[in-house]
């Protein structure tokens, strides 16, 4: 019994760390897509880019990178429309980083207190 308990503890460790990692991988999509938005409407807002452009980007990327999904034109104006829904909030990862954003729309991405700490990794010992 002693073992089984051992065990599960280890299946946690697991499940854990998948956890993290769907989560890693969800802040960063959203970074990228906030990113993506912010250039795109920047293109847009400068007028150095039309309308048509965006379209071409979408079947740019189609053709020339087949292997990346969901940048058609639907999903770069809604990365358009996800950067300007939140372009004035405050965006806090609950992760290892932190967004800012500044009133100019610079972003800055600063390291929360639990990674200021100068902590051994383990991956350090291997």
């Amino acid at each position: 019994m002693k073992i089984q308990i051992q065990f599960n503890e280890v299946v946690s460790l697991i499940k854990i760390s998948r956890n993290n990692a769907v989560k890693a991988v969800n802040s960063e999509l959203i970074y990228l897509y906030w990113n993506i938005g912010l250039y795109i409407h920047k293109q847009l807002e400068n007028a150095n880019w039309g309308e048509k452009t965006v379209t071409e980007l979408a079947d740019f990327i189609q053709k020339n990178h087949p292997d990346l999904k969901g940048f058609n034109s639907r999903g770069l104006y809604r990365m358009i429309q996800f950067y300007k829904t939140y372009a004035f909030s405050s965006i806090v990862s609950s992760s290892k980083t932190q967004l800012h954003i500044s009133d100019n729309h610079n972003i800055k991405i600063v390291s929360s207190a639990m990674t200021q700490f100068k902590m051994e990794d383990i991956r350090d010992t291997i």
